[in-house]
């Protein structure tokens, strides 16, 4: 039997959450373990079942993300987080990420982008929605050269913004008109300078050292 992505959704808008998870239960390779509202709700379900990645609104009444990920920090969820959000301030971006978040997708979005980040988040790879990385990368290239951080080229920050897009390696490729195996060797000069092993970790530490 193919092993299938286990999600946990919270979100605190009925009608959303209600809607989302009809969408997941009718893809094949996805498995919703549950639906919340709260993030109490959450932490419970997390402490029954295995979860791969959980799906998490932003802004969730009394409480938030923030404190989501903190919680689950304490109990030792070691699985993926993706924020489906409305939306959220580059300062809760940054925050969100150096939390631990491994992407950001915007409720506005195609459904299908969301298998698809959902698939590339559990897959260990990075999600940023558009939208939000033009105002990140933006920050992080006018301040790649403060703080004594690391200094990338012309050509390792095309392959990072690449990464921030959640692009593949094939698709930074055909887009840079280079060949994949120089993606690689570009990605592992990324991974040596910010001293990261994973894409998502890179991301991150991108983020961290570039954007305060």
């Amino acid at each position: 039997m193919e092993d299938k992505i286990r999600l946990l959704l919270v979100d605190d808008h009925t009608l959303f959450r209600e809607g989302l998870a009809r969408l997941l239960e009718a893809e094949s390779g996805l498995q919703l373990v549950g639906n919340f509202s709260s993030i109490d709700e959450a932490l419970k379900a997390l402490q029954e079942d295995a979860v791969d990645v959980v799906l998490l609104d932003f802004d969730l009444g009394e409480k938030n993300g923030l404190q989501f990920f903190r919680a689950v920090r304490e109990r030792g969820y070691e699985g993926k987080v993706l924020m489906v959000t409305a939306g959220m301030s580059d300062a809760d971006t940054h925050r969100v990420l150096k939390e631990g978040a491994a992407g950001i997708f915007l409720k506005h979005s195609p459904p299908g982008d969301l298998i698809t980040a959902i698939r590339r988040v559990a897959a260990g790879e990075a999600w940023i929605d558009s939208t939000s990385l033009r105002s990140l990368v933006g920050t992080t290239s006018a301040r790649t050269n403060a703080s004594g951080a690391p200094t990338f080229s012309d050509r390792e920050q095309a392959v990072l913004k690449g990464v921030f897009e959640g692009l593949t390696n094939k698709e930074i490729a055909v887009r840079l008109s280079i060949s994949e195996s120089y993606v690689k060797a570009l990605l592992q000069q990324l991974f040596a300078k910010t001293a990261v092993r994973t894409r998502s970790q890179l991301v991150r530490v991108a983020l961290e050292r570039h954007i305060e």
